[in-house]
């Protein structure tokens, strides 16, 4: 729901505030005065396109500010320069951001609007969402069998291809696998042998150096023997003096720690080996992990996964009569289903449809437009072109006689009828769209007395469950109005501004009073009184 609207230096107005109430909000005054202005400054809030030419004359910049339910406040700036500033809660946005979040929200039906309902695209949602719940467990089973089709679809044609691939790329395979297999590389090996390589290659001086260590550490009269000699010494005057007894402790720790190493120094030694058999091995097992890296990696682990991936392809190419047939029958059962659910989907919208169409020639007919009628094709598609919406191709269709052909939306031509249509649309349909503001200009070109009533009437039904926001010229249908502004050009300082009011009590009587035939007597009061009293009625 639109809660307020600010509208500054936009065309003639200057400055104008407007709090649209939950209902009907008509907007009324003479031709010429502005009141379309303020539909356009809610088109570009909702991020339909602007330009500079709207800014009023004098001013460098127009400015929009609107407050919808919950809270949610956007504005939009645009200068002189052709710049624009929008902001969407405390964000900066895109025009486009407004577009995606606002748009959905309003529906603006007048002569030169192109209109969401006149969308052939949206015609199965809006039959979908007004069949309610029949329609919706129907669709479900659709979409799902509709999923499950082009799934096992994808899966045959990912067969297909593994089966189609040229003899010479399988045997390629073959003898890559073959190649890899051979070796049988492991995760890591290589950076493993690699590390492992400079002791291999440097194992006698690894060896004489490791044996003179453990000679002095350990020989007689060694490191070890002499720390020990030099502890012992200390540990028999214990407790005498608190300084010897700290060296003690370190002496103990160092032995420990001697100790460990020329264990791990023997450890050592005994993993060397004795001749240059393992170097030879080791540089024969890297030659060939950088053989197979340089065909087939560039890395250990990329020739590790293509490994896996020949082998998944040759055994799918092995066991393929067999995969593929299996493929096939899955592709087929799922078409059998989606085929059910299609036929079941279209036996239902097609019932809806009629009923539907029945519903909307009625409210047209309402509307002073007896002789129109609606009709909603519900056409099978070949099954090659089912989509995820349906299979079917869904279009509401309209005709102003019985004896014209029925014609989609899109083609009415007159503003006046258009705008009746869409109101008869829109009263039947109720919730089935998402728009929740509904915003009606031209809706009353080319009618009068009784026929403006009867739309009045319509807008009010309307306002029941939409916001519903109309520019009308006919006091017949502004007298159903919740709330009333009227819109006027006002000379201040030889400056022609636009200025908006809201109008009640006898205000408002004088306002229905001047559109019934310009005069605002007793008399013509009298009849606008009459005609609140009969919308009340």
């Amino acid at each position: 729901m639109l809660e307020e609207l600010h509208v500054r230096d936009i065309a003639l107005i200057k400055e104008a505030w407007i709090e649209p109430g939950a209902g009907l909000t008509v907007f009324t005054g003479e031709t010429g005065a502005g009141k379309t202005v303020l539909l356009n400054a809610l088109k570009l809030i909702v991020g339909e396109r602007g330009d500079t030419t709207l800014i009023r004359h004098g001013a460098d910049a127009a400015r929009i500010e609107a407050r919808f339910s919950d809270d949610l406040v956007a504005s939009r700036q645009f200068s002189s320069t052709g710049r624009n500033r929008c902001v969407l809660g405390d964000e900066l946005v895109t025009v486009g951001r407004l577009a995606e979040v606002l748009g959905p929200m309003v529906d603006l039906h007048g002569q030169h609007d192109h209109q969401a309902l006149l969308r052939p695209a949206t015609h199965a949602q809006l039959l979908d969402q007004w069949g309610g719940a029949p329609i919706g467990a129907a669709l479900d089973a659709y979409r799902a069998a509709f999923t499950a089709y082009r799934t096992a679809c994808e899966r045959l044609e990912d067969l297909e291809s593994h089966i189609n691939r040229s003899v010479e790329e399988i045997e390629a395979g073959r003898i890559a696998l073959a190649d890899i297999e051979q070796v049988d590389p492991q995760p890591g090996e290589d950076d493993a042998l690699t590390e492992r390589l400079p002791a291999l290659q440097h194992a006698d001086e690894l060896h004489e150096a490791i044996q003179t260590a453990l000679a002095a550490l350990r020989a007689e009269s060694g490191a070890l023997d002499r720390i020990g000699v030099a502890r012992d010494a200390l540990s028999s005057v214990t407790g005498f003096e608190g300084r010897l007894d700290a060296i003690t402790a370190t002496l103990s720790a160092l032995a420990i720690d001697l100790d460990e190493n020329s264990m791990t120094l023997r450890a050592i030694a005994e993993s060397l080996p004795a001749d240059k058999t393992t170097l030879e091995e080791t540089l024969t097992r890297l030659g060939a992990l950088d053989g197979l890296k340089r065909r087939l990696g560039p890395s250990l682990e990329q020739v590790i996964e293509r490994r896996d991936r020949l082998r998944s392809l040759l055994a799918l190419t092995e066991n393929s009569d067999e995969e593929l047939a299996e493929a096939q029958r899955q592709v087929a059962a799922a078409k059998h289903t989606l085929e059910s659910a299609a036929d079941a989907l279209h036996t239902i919208r097609s019932q809806s449809a009629e009923a539907l169409a029945a519903e909307l020639s009625a409210a047209v007919a309402s509307l002073d437009m007896a002789d129109g009628s609606f009709a909603i094709a519900c056409e099978p598609l070949a099954f090659e072109q089912f989509t995820l919406t349906g299979p079917d191709r869904i279009e509401i269709l309209y005709r102003p006689a019985p004896n014209t052909t029925m014609r989609p939306l899109g083609k009415i031509a007159s503003g006046g009828e258009i705008s009746r249509v869409m109101l008869a649309l829109r009263s039947v349909l109720g919730e089935a769209h998402d728009a929740s503001i509904l915003v009606f200009d031209e809706i009353d070109a080319g009618i009068g007395g009784a026929t403006a009533t009867l739309v009045g009437r319509r807008l009010a039904e309307v306002a029941r469950s939409h916001q519903v926001l109309v520019v009308t010229h006919l006091a017949q249908v502004a007298v159903f109005a919740d709330t009333h502004y009227v819109v006027a050009k006002q000379t201040v300082d030889e400056e022609v501004a636009t200025t908006v009011s809201l109008v009640a009590g006898d205000d408002r009587d004088a306002e229905i009073a001047r559109m019934l035939g310009g005069e605002t007597g007793s008399v013509a009061v009298e009849h606008a009184r009459e005609l609140f009293e009969n919308a009340r009625g």
